[in-house]
C-alpha cells in the first residue's frame, strides 16, 4: 500500500468493502471492525479537531434575521459548551452554515440530545442575530438511509470539509442538495472514490475556486485528450513542462472530470491526486483531521 493510499477516504471506504467481515469471519476480522468503529469516534468527539474555519473565511452576507423557523439542516459538528450546553455547526439549506447555542443538550432528559446528531437530515427553528445564535427546536425528518462503517469516515471528511472551506452565512443551496444526494449515495455502497471525487469538485465551484479544468490558459484552446497538463489553482489548466513539480494529469482526465465521468481507473487515480493538491492549496495548508485518522488506521 502506497502513502498515497493511506492518506484517503476513499481508499479506506474501499478497503471496508472489499473486507467487511461475516457475521461467522475470526476474531481477528471482528478486532477490524472494532478498532474502525473506535477510528469514527474519534472523530465524532475530538474538541472542536476542525471547528474553526481559516481566519480569512468571513461571513460574506450581512445577519438580519431574529428568528428562523424549520429549516433544513445537517449537524456538521459540536462541542461542549459550559455543563450542559453544545455549541453546534449546522449546514442549512437557505442559510448556509451557521453555529447556534443548544442550551441544555447535554441534560439526560433533553429532547435535543438523541435529535443533534451528524448525517441525519433536521428541520431546525433558532433566533438571534449575531454569528451564535440561539438554537430553538430540531426534528429528526427522516427518510435516509444511515451510513455505517468506513462510509462514516467519508461523511466526517465531507463535514470537515464544509467547515474549513464555507464562510458562515453564506448560502448554498445547490451544494446542500449536493451534500444530501453524496450522503445517499454512500449509504447505497456507491463507490467512495467516485462520490468523493464529485463532492470535491462541487464544492470547490459553489464557492467560486473550482480552476477551468477545460481550456489551457496559455493556448486558450479546449483541452487535448492525449497531452498531459498540470492544473494552476489560481488559473485553471496548461501543459505540463518538465520542471513542474504539480500533479501532471492527462488531458482525458481533466475532460473526464469536467464531464464527472470517473469509470476510467486512470482518472480515478490522477483525480484523486489532483483533488488532494487543489485542496490542499485552498485550505492554506490547514490539515484534514480525517485524513490522519485514516493514516493511523491503515497502521493498526
Amino acid at each position: 500500500m502506497t502513502s498515497d493510499e493511506n492518506h484517503d477516504p476513499d481508499h479506506a471506504a474501499a478497503e471496508g468493502q472489499a473486507t467487511a467481515p461475516a457475521v461467522n469471519d475470526m476474531p481477528v476480522a471482528e478486532l477490524r471492525i472494532t478498532e474502525m468503529q473506535q477510528a469514527v469516534t474519534q472523530v465524532a468527539e475530538a474538541p472542536a479537531a476542525y471547528a474553526a474555519p481559516p481566519a480569512v473565511r468571513r461571513s460574506r452576507t450581512p445577519i438580519r434575521e431574529t428568528r428562523v423557523n424549520g429549516q433544513p439542516a445537517f449537524v456538521l459538528h459540536s462541542y461542549p459548551y459550559k455543563e450542559t450546553s453544545l455549541i453546534v455547526d449546522l449546514f442549512t439549506r437557505d442559510h448556509g452554515r451557521i453555529a447556534v447555542v443548544a442550551k441544555g443538550a447535554k441534560r439526560p432528559l433533553s429532547k435535543l440530545r438523541g435529535v443533534l446528531q451528524t448525517f441525519q437530515p433536521l428541520s431546525v427553528s433558532w433566533s438571534g442575530k449575531s454569528e451564535l445564535r440561539t438554537l430553538i427546536d430540531a426534528e429528526w425528518v427522516g427518510g435516509m438511509l444511515p451510513i455505517e462503517r468506513t462510509a462514516l469516515l467519508c461523511g466526517f471528511y465531507l463535514n470537515e470539509l464544509l467547515v474549513k472551506l464555507l464562510a458562515r452565512d453564506d448560502a448554498h443551496r445547490a451544494l446542500f442538495d449536493h451534500y444530501v444526494s453524496t450522503l445517499n449515495e454512500l449509504a447505497h455502497d456507491e463507490p467512495a472514490q467516485i462520490v468523493l471525487r464529485k463532492f470535491e469538485r462541487a464544492l470547490l465551484k459553489e464557492t467560486g475556486v473550482a480552476a477551468n479544468l477545460g481550456r489551457s490558459t496559455t493556448t486558450r484552446e479546449a483541452v487535448d485528450p492525449g497531452e498531459r497538463y498540470v492544473v494552476d489553482p489560481e488559473r485553471g489548466a496548461r501543459e505540463a513542462l518538465i520542471s513542474d513539480v504539480w500533479p501532471v494529469v492527462s488531458g482525458k482526465t481533466l475532460l473526464d472530470m469536467e464531464r464527472e465521468d470517473y469509470a476510467d481507473p486512470v482518472t480515478q487515480s490522477q483525480s484523486k491526486q489532483l483533488m488532494r493538491f487543489l485542496l490542499a492549496h485552498h485550505l492554506n495548508g490547514a490539515p484534514l483531521n480525517t485524513r490522519q485518522i485514516l493514516i493511523d488506521l491503515m497502521q493498526l
